[in-house]
């Protein structure tokens, strides 16, 4: 009975933050008055094997309503016709260049060398960095700027609407990309002060730098060896004391970001890869974690169903987690479906959890993008 009482205090700790950071969380929708004239923003977009993605990415950038920009894609070595598409629509239109991926370097990994490669051509003031299967309203630009300007921010960066086909993606992904960031991190408390920054969290699929501070602390250079360079580059520019601000970008971007589930494997353990190479222990604790707090409250109610046990503490922590689950889904538009199957989502993630802690420990290393990187 303690324990149970105790995992549902816990939960409803979780819900508690989950709630203040979906209200911290405020979107980029309110654009003022820009710079007279405005400055140039550089898009910079990394593809490799994006033949199904760059088009619609590139036809929703050309459409923004911003007018000074440049948009540069560049080809690390892509084997479909990545550069062919990206060619035919920058026949049309000056704003689009293509680059020509240099080999890839020892010591680096595939998409900051790609992305350091990208901003030692781009000419804006201002660094738009994101993925090749992103698509952005037409008032992106505008409205993300005027939100970097009005906080002081040198990086602005959040959550896209992700989008999600299948039923496997759609159990897991809302999971790991809303639910245990919200869970976890306390973005109410790191986005408090602005005389004295905090770390905030930069994901890569939308990163926005002032080009002077990016390039002041080394650009991607600075992050050249790791596989989850987006999470590092913003630790970077908190170390130097550059303000970073998180937002809910969902009415501005989305993104598709598998279509397989090969693809989807290889993303989950990419990251799961890289928190074991850093401490194989702390991630066996976050998993046992995750499954003491987030799937047992399901195993002990079915348990207590089948054998008639007392059920209060149990049936408060499922009640609390799929209100925490639903509170997050509905803010992030993602599908009911998400919450209902949570279990099946939780357990889906333990295994690749365990899977991808067992590769760190004997040095089997993780494939991503069509290359295999080891833990050095």
């Amino acid at each position: 009975m303690i324990y149970h009482q105790i995992i549902a205090f816990i939960l409803m700790g979780v819900l508690f933050n989950i709630l203040l950071n979906l209200r911290t969380l405020r979107r980029a929708d309110v654009c003022g008055e820009l710079p007279d004239p405005p400055p140039l923003i550089s898009i910079l977009i990394p593809a490799r094997n994006e033949e199904a993605n760059i088009g619609t990415c590139l036809e929703s950038l050309l459409s923004q309503d911003y007018p000074n920009f440049e948009i540069l894609v560049l080809d690390d070595s892509s084997s479909d016709g990545t550069a062919g598409i990206v060619e035919r629509i920058a026949a049309g239109d000056s704003r689009l260049r293509l680059l020509k991926g240099e080999p890839l370097p020892a010591g680096w990994a595939g998409k900051p060398f790609a992305c350091h490669q990208l901003s030692r051509e781009a000419k804006g003031s201002w660094l738009l960095f994101t993925d090749a299967d992103t698509v952005h309203a037409p008032c992106t630009l505008s409205h993300i700027l005027h939100a970097a300007l009005t906080s002081n921010a040198a990086l602005v960066s959040g959550f896209p609407l992700q989008r999600n086909t299948s039923l496997l993606q759609k159990m897991t992904m809302p999971i790991l990309f809303y639910f245990l960031l919200l869970c976890g991190l306390p973005f109410w408390w790191l986005q408090r002060s602005r005389e004295h920054p905090l770390p905030s969290l930069a994901i890569g699929q939308f990163m926005f730098f002032s080009a002077g501070e990016y390039r002041s602390v080394g650009g991607h250079e600075a992050v050249k060896s790791q596989l989850i360079e987006d999470v590092e580059l913003g630790m970077v520019m908190w170390r130097h004391n550059y303000r970073q601000l998180t937002l809910d970008l969902t009415p501005l971007v989305s993104c598709q970001m598998y279509r397989e589930f090969g693809t989807m494997w290889q993303g989950i353990n990419r990251w799961l890869y890289t928190v074991a190479s850093i401490s194989a222990f702390a991630l066996i604790l976050l998993i046992a974690a995750v499954v003491f707090l987030f799937l047992m409250p399901f195993v002990w109610l079915a348990y207590g169903l089948l054998l008639a046990g007392p059920l209060f503490w149990v049936v408060l922590q499922v009640v609390i987690l799929l209100a925490a689950r639903f509170v997050a889904g509905r803010r992030f538009s993602q599908p009911l479906s998400s919450t209902i199957l949570h279990p099946l989502g939780i357990g889906f993630l333990m295994f690749a959890g365990v899977y991808a802690t067992y590769r760190s420990i004997i040095g089997a290393g993780v494939r991503w993008k069509g290359r295999l990187y080891d833990s050095e």
